[in-house]
């Protein structure tokens, strides 16, 4: 994005609107991936589904197995392996390659996985399709009907001005500043590049301020800032299990395993929240201490008068509305019920249905039905998801492929459980690197999290939930997410300081998940500790 442009107005917030920044294009590896994508899915379909010969699954031993996967194995009955297992095998192949390589819209992907699933008799057309209607599903839908107060009353933007005017008096306070503003947008929004579009232009505006207008004028203040609100808009949402779909999917997946309708909304904030906000903080002590430390002249403000653009526009807002009050309320009192959820006993599907009819009701509510903006097309494909996810329940593929990979790699029901823990976590946190979906990350990972643990005949909880823990780790190269594409078009980084950035964060980040596995999730009794 060229901000030197004649005319361009740096300190212009309507200059960073979301439809003014330019498109990310896609790189010729990705381009070549979509070209092949589709023959390659079909493929893997077919090979899997018709040639593809799983026999010796048959050799097993139930008595050898623990646990749920013993019961997995038996209920295959005589026919081991069956047509079933390989439909869902090469169904869940062809759906990750076409997620992956996106010849195809990923909904469209999604449509086509539900089809294949009922087609081939994984499950019935009724489980199939009523995904789409998944307490889950709900809660994302009633979600952006409550994040859409946000942006219509301008709550979120007036308190983001509000809170970087108040206290960020130098640029270290200033980058401090988006710590709070992210991790308070988490609790209430849902979907990380919603946060990443209320944010955007007013820390474009900050960085201008600061003398980093993009390309040429790129330094080390504007890398910080943007670069670490990256981290925080994906690790803001960790914190909370309504931080994002992706946490939904992998809550609802622990919860189906365990048995409980839905994963609570406390258990997963008291976990998760101190280690979200730990991680942000050594993210803001590492961006501006070692990897870009500022300069003495990218201590200060470049731009005379620039904090007075941001006094002017917040000026503009006039004083708090009515409206502003009741969003705030609503959004307290959702929170509150949220974060109180096993004393009261209402899930958080009832608890955003609550929150969303106060918002729509006539004469009391805050916004209109024509002021809600929902992405169906992101609905669409969480559907496929669920759907897959549905499927894989049905067969017990997880635990049957992980018993067979476990077996032939000659790994024994006497592993330690650590080992099973660092591989487990190291595996979903780097496989950000390669999937650009958190869902579809999810989708892989937590399942065969759960299938471990019912192998070797441990809690699901001790190794499911610190994987689900590592969702939002998705922050290293602009393809790694949304929001990390939307950033890298402001022209604030290039490859290699996202790169340097990034990548030092995850290796902490899995190193911080072993200290928690060792001492907060045995605390709180999710593991025995590591050692």
């Amino acid at each position: 994005m060229d901000l030197n442009k004649h005319n361009f107005d740096p300190l212009d917030m309507g200059n960073y609107k979301i439809e003014k920044l330019p498109k990310l294009v896609k790189s010729p590896f990705e381009q070549w991936m979509a070209k092949f994508g589709f023959p390659l899915a079909a493929l893997a379909f077919i090979y899997l589904y018709f040639f593809a010969d799983i026999s010796f699954l048959n050799t097993f031993d139930p008595a050898s197995l623990v646990g749920e996967a013993s019961k997995r194995f038996a209920e295959l009955g005589s026919e081991g392996f069956s047509r079933i297992n390989y439909a869902m095998m090469a169904i869940f192949a062809a759906g990750i390659i076409l997620w992956i390589t996106e010849p195809i819209p990923n909904y469209l992907t999604s449509l086509i996985i539900i089809l294949a699933i009922v087609l081939t008799g994984v499950t019935t057309d009724k489980v199939a399709y009523a995904q789409l209607g998944h307490p889950v599903m709900w809660l994302n839908i009633l979600s952006f009907i409550l994040a859409s107060m946000l942006v219509k009353t301008r709550v979120a933007k007036r308190f983001a001005l509000w809170f970087v005017l108040r206290f960020g008096k130098n640029a270290t306070m200033v980058i401090f500043s988006f710590i709070v503003i992210n991790i308070v947008l988490s609790a209430f929004i849902s979907a990380t590049s919603a946060k990443a579009a209320i944010l955007l232009p007013i820390f474009m505006v900050i960085a201008a301020i600061y003398g980093a207008t993009g390309g040429e004028n790129r330094n080390n203040f504007g890398r910080n800032l943007v670069l670490q609100n990256l981290f925080q808009i994906n690790i803001g949402a960790s914190g909370f299990v309504t931080g994002s779909g992706a946490n939904l999917l992998a809550g609802s997946l622990i919860a189906g395993a365990m048995g409980w309708g839905v994963f609570s909304f406390q258990d997963w904030f008291i976990a998760a929240f101190p280690l979200c906000v730990i991680l942000i903080l050594i993210g803001w002590f590492v961006g501006l201490k070692v990897i870009f430390p500022l300069k003495e002249s990218e201590k200060h403000p470049q731009i005379e008068g620039g904090m007075e653009m941001l006094k002017e526009e917040f000026h503009k807002m006039g004083k708090m509305s009515f409206e502003e009050y009741k969003a705030i309320a609503i959004f307290v009192l959702v929170l509150a019920l949220w974060a109180t959820d096993k004393q009261h006993g209402i899930n958080q599907t009832a608890v955003a249905f609550m929150g969303a009819v106060a918002a729509l009701l006539p004469g009391i509510g805050i916004v209109k039905w024509n002021d809600v903006d929902i992405p169906w097309h992101l609905l669409l494909f969480s559907a496929g998801a669920y759907t897959l996810g549905a499927g894989l329940e049905a067969t017990g593929l997880p635990a049957t492929m992980v018993d067979a990979l476990f077996d032939s790699l000659g790994i024994t029901a006497h592993t330690p459980f650590w080992v099973l823990y660092v591989i487990l976590t190291a595996a979903m946190i780097f496989s950000a690197l390669i999937f650009e979906s958190k869902t579809m990350r999810a989708l892989i990972f937590v399942p065969i999290a759960i299938g471990v643990a019912q192998k070797f005949g441990y809690s699901v909880l001790s190794l499911a939930f610190p994987v689900a823990l590592l969702i939002e780790h998705v922050y290293v190269l602009p393809f790694n997410s949304k929001p990390a594409a939307l950033l890298y078009t402001t022209n604030h980084y290039s490859w290699s300081d996202t790169f340097k950035y990034g990548i030092t964060m995850m290796i902490i980040s899995w190193f911080m998940i072993l200290i928690w596995g060792e001492t907060v999730l045995n605390w709180l009794g999710y593991t025995n500790g590591l050692l």
